[in-house]
């Protein structure tokens, strides 16, 4: 006899499940992860396609985010992403820090048009993938110290920002789908 499978729940906030890498990261894995940050422009220029202001400014979910705060925080994002990239490249495991990404939120600069942080989007995905196409298995051993996560080497962030694109993406789409859009 068989039992039935246990179900997951939809969680809103982590509509692709929360980031959990493999233990071991394979060429495989980063060959995906970087194709993942190559297509993220398209697909979060495409995920907003068409959306009116009223809909850009609706949360994905209560007490979330709107639309275009996740667009301007996917550019804040990952310009701080490439440039942590930048100094792990050219500094023996710099710190980094972090930063209060809801208080960015709620900046006056979040009330922008998002094409301002597509085109932001688009251009640091351009020069991070010209990045990360090129590096050596000596550059892939570096990394950051971030002074709440510890030690993080390049592989587990090219990963984490992979995700961190599938998941700001898929709170449009479940959005749209719920909302008829």
């Amino acid at each position: 006899m068989s039992t039935p499978s246990s179900v997951t729940a939809y969680d809103p906030r982590y509509p692709i499940g929360k980031f959990a890498p493999p233990a071991d990261i394979t060429a495989e894995d980063l060959r995906f992860a970087i194709q993942t940050l190559a297509e993220e422009p398209e697909q979060l220029r495409d995920a907003v396609r068409d959306l009116s202001d009223e809909q850009l400014d609706t949360p994905y979910r209560d007490g979330g985010w709107t639309v275009r705060q996740l667009v301007h925080h996917i550019a804040d994002s990952h310009a701080t992403a490439l440039h942590r990239f930048k100094r792990a490249l050219t500094e023996d495991w710099p710190e980094v820090h972090g930063y209060n990404e809801g208080a960015f939120a709620t900046l006056h600069d979040v009330t922008a048009p998002v094409e301002w942080s597509l085109e932001e989007v688009e251009a640091v995905h351009a020069r991070w993938g010209m990045l990360l196409t090129h590096m050596t298995d000596e550059q892939w051993d570096r990394g950051v110290r971030h002074s709440q996560r510890g030690k993080m080497g390049l592989e587990l962030l090219t990963m984490l920002y992979a995700w961190h694109s599938q998941h700001h993406v898929a709170h449009v789409t479940h959005l749209r789908v719920k909302m008829g859009w």
